[in-house]
């Protein structure tokens, strides 16, 4: 396992891999658990480029290799939040329907809460059924900013 840590607009991340797979990115907020030696390998150095690209507006969609550890339940959430179009949001109540489990929508809450690769896999495009922001590992102030510099980037598109 090796982390490197990556200086983003929303502060300090640390990005894990395993096995030539992204398997956690960790805001400042957060104190990783075992995360190995620091050390740039090929998948980390990547996904910092792809994150200076989506930070810069010129990345939509993240092509990393990802490995998702967690139960069926929650990998089938954080697989339906890797469809959630750059610049859209979806409510807990439209993943349920998607994943087929449409009154879980709490359950879906708690699987977003736990996405061990925040921002790559875009939990912040995920809103109450009010439309309202709730819940984000990293804080709202961070969600927040997501969902403007996304929304900023598609008005340029």
């Amino acid at each position: 396992m090796n982390h490197i840590r990556y200086h983003s607009p929303i502060g300090l991340l640390t990005l894990v891999e395993e096995n030539n797979a992204l398997i956690a990115v960790s805001f400042d907020t957060e104190e990783p658990a075992d995360i190995g030696q620091a050390c740039e390998t090929p998948v980390l150095k990547e996904a910092s480029k792809q994150l200076d690209e989506y930070f810069s507006g010129s990345r939509t969609v993240f092509t990393l290799p990802l490995r998702m550890q967690g139960t069926e339940f929650q990998n089938s959430v954080w697989n339906a939040l890797q469809t959630i179009p750059y610049g859209k949001t979806l409510t807990y109540g439209d993943i349920a329907k998607q994943i087929k489990r449409a009154n879980a929508q709490r359950a879906v809450g708690n699987a977003n809460n736990k996405n061990p690769i925040p921002i790559i896999v875009p939990c912040h495009r995920v809103i109450g059924a009010s439309g309202n922001l709730v819940g984000y590992g990293g804080g709202l102030d961070k969600k927040q900013y997501l969902l403007d510099l996304e929304q900023s980037n598609r008005k340029s598109e």
